[in-house]
């Protein structure tokens, strides 16, 4: 679960990926190499998201809506999203500026900016991709205590 990262002279890294609710709070999480494309961890992510209790009516086993950047414009994964149910809002490339859906957009970079908060994923010590993996949960596990602990302050 290394690559070469292109940012980074070619040493080998790790993404995570992310999917989170309207709040921060992480619904679905992935590592990969560095040199993999974000929209190829899109599918295992949205897959991964788990029925999520709602206070009306059955649990809720998708989301109703998926905001992306850029680097998800893709008519595969736009039809793929379709099918499932799951309204997409994703920034076109070329067309469109990534600034419309900053007001969205934020949310997840305020999540990945808490997860790189945990020194343990700044740098990837581990060599084995479960041990990472795992970290990765604990810190969004963490996450998810702090935000449901304290009163929402928005």
């Amino acid at each position: 679960m290394t690559g070469p990262n292109p940012t980074d002279r070619g040493k080998p890294g790790s993404k995570i990926h992310l999917i989170c609710d309207r709040n921060g709070l992480p619904l679905s999480l992935g590592i990969s190499g560095a040199n993999l494309h974000d929209s190829q961890g899109l599918e295992p992510l949205v897959r991964g998201i788990p029925p999520i209790r709602s206070r009306r009516g059955p649990r809720r086993r998708r989301p109703a809506k998926l905001h992306a950047d850029k680097g998800y414009d893709y008519d595969h994964l736009r039809r793929w999203l379709s099918r499932r149910g799951i309204r997409h809002r994703i920034a076109r490339k070329g067309i469109e500026s990534s600034q419309r859906l900053g007001r969205h957009r934020w949310v997840v970079e305020r999540t990945v900016s808490w997860l790189a908060g945990c020194r343990r994923l700044h740098r990837r010590y581990e060599r084995k991709a479960e041990h990472f993996l795992a970290f990765v949960g604990i810190a969004a596990t963490l996450i998810g205590y702090r935000r449901l602990a304290t009163p929402l302050t928005v």
